[in-house]
């Protein structure tokens, strides 16, 4: 190896510290996770967590970056070895922390990194995490946005938004052609489905968490009120009836199911790892109705899509490896920012937070 590339290499991985902790002070945690390889693995035995691989290290932060008030971590870079396509180094880093269970302080301590050459550059193959002073005396400072009543400071993607947010939201919705109600909570929004949709309607349901806590998944498939698109396209040969399933998935009469995000400018997020409640969403339905907690409420588009990945995308991972036995992806993604013309559009905004 020349000089040339090992100073090339030096700089792309001392790059490869800055970013790492460039995504962990911008709360990217899909970012952060595509630093490390397949294999990769994160160890901070004082906590204790040890995560492997890029998903477990994307739920694993969203977990962590749940608990925190505040968070602040400057990184120094320290000695790095290279040897042919793999390398060793160190970073020492100084991080300033309270979180929502009152805990707080400042410490300071090592990363003892691993690191591997890549088809897409240098990634991180192992980053152990190692502390070296632990200070827990109650900070006198505070984030400046997390104070006062003007605050601005962007709230976990699991708590609820207040009611001026969801007013905004709502506002902003119906100015787009979208009929907008905000209920109380589940048992509003399971009497309001029932009263929406006819009798004997042709109803196909989206998977999600939403309809399955408030009941409304059972009373349409599997109780006798309305035709279940669901239950007859489980019956279906995937193969020689493929062309009916799939008329018969894009054009119900009315279709149910949640969304990833909505935004305050007006604008529906749905991510799909099969697809298959698109068409019906996007024009193939005579009526699309969205069930929404107030904690998929954000400010925008960029806020939305970052909800998918780091919050939503992880949590529904979790559930399909525990009832299929594999990770879920956002295979498609879908952005309402009106309803189709023939699709009559009715987004139900609940004022607690429901499902993920």
């Amino acid at each position: 190896m020349n000089d040339f590339q090992a100073i090339a290499d030096r700089v792309e991985i001392q790059a490869l510290q800055a970013e790492f902790t460039d995504a962990v002070m911008m709360r990217e945690r899909s970012r952060l996770a595509r630093l490390f390889t397949p294999d990769g693995v994160l160890r901070m035995p004082d906590v204790p967590i040890e995560l492997v691989g890029p998903e477990e290290i994307l739920a694993g932060g969203v977990k962590l970056q749940e608990q925190w008030d505040f968070f602040v971590q400057t990184t120094h870079p320290g000695a790095i070895r290279i040897d042919g396509d793999t390398a060793t180094g160190r970073a020492y880093m100084h991080e300033v922390v309270r979180l929502k269970n009152g805990v707080e302080g400042l410490n300071y301590a090592v990363y003892h990194d691993r690191y591997r050459r890549t088809e897409d550059g240098w990634r991180i193959a192992e980053r152990v995490y190692e502390m070296r002073y632990l200070d827990t005396t109650p900070l006198t400072g505070s984030a400046p946005q997390s104070t006062g009543p003007d605050s601005h400071a962007p709230a976990p993607f699991t708590e609820p938004a207040p009611a001026e947010r969801l007013e905004r939201a709502a506002a902003a919705l119906a100015a787009n052609g979208f009929t907008v109600e905000v209920l109380d909570g589940l048992a509003a929004a399971r009497a309001r489905v029932e009263e929406l949709i006819p009798a004997d309607a042709a109803v196909f349901t989206g998977a999600s968490e939403t309809l399955r806590l408030s009941g409304i998944d059972e009373d349409v498939n599997a109780g006798d009120r309305y035709r279940s698109v669901k239950s007859r396209a489980l019956a279906m040969d995937r193969v020689t009836e493929a062309d009916e399933l799939r008329r018969l998935v894009a054009t119900p009469d009315v279709v149910l199911g949640s969304v990833a995000a909505v935004t305050e400018t007006g604008s529906l997020v749905i991510a799909s790892g099969t697809g298959s409640q698109l068409p019906s969403y996007a024009g193939g339905a005579g009526r699309a109705i969205w069930i929404v907690g107030a904690q998929k409420v954000v400010p925008d588009l960029p806020t939305a899509l970052r909800r998918v990945e780091d919050h939503a995308l992880p949590l529904e991972s979790a559930r399909a490896r525990a009832a299929y036995g594999q990770d879920s992806a956002v295979n498609q993604l879908l952005v309402l920012n009106a309803p189709a013309r023939l699709t009559a559009g009715t987004v139900l905004l609940l004022r607690e937070a429901v499902g993920y």
